[in-house]
């Protein structure tokens, strides 16, 4: 594999009220938030439009489990299929199922610590 990670494809944390963490971030900070939180949008060394997404959860959110965690980070990668792969063999947890959309494939891993990390091979044509 020539490489992994290629960059954040999103921090996502867990908050009382999404809503309302929205509201103040767009606020005092001046987040232009949508439903999921916002998109960063950015060029690569090569100049590939790509993106990132901040999201607020809410406290009882299924979707970072087994992590008990207040966060899970989502990073871009190429190659997703064989990056699992990989993974696997390198003896790194992996949690569930593959699973594709028009915008990506995502899987996901436990670190050491039991944070649980989304990997994104991402189709970024699909936000332009």
């Amino acid at each position: 594999m020539k490489q992994r990670v290629t960059g954040l494809g999103g921090f996502f944390f867990k908050t009382e009220n999404p809503d309302n963490i929205k509201k103040w971030y767009k606020e005092h900070l001046g987040i232009p938030t949508d439903q999921y939180g916002w998109t960063f949008w950015w060029r690569d060394e090569e100049g590939k439009k790509c993106s990132t997404q901040w999201s607020p959860f809410t406290q009882d959110t299924q979707y970072f489990n087994p992590s008990q965690k207040q966060f899970m980070m989502n990073f871009r990668v190429e190659n997703l299929v064989e990056l699992l792969k990989v993974l696997k063999e390198e003896g790194v947890t992996i949690v569930g199922e593959m699973e594709e959309y028009d915008y990506g494939k995502f899987g996901w891993i436990l670190d050491p610590e039991g944070n649980k990390i989304e990997l994104w091979e991402p189709v970024d044509s699909a936000f332009l």
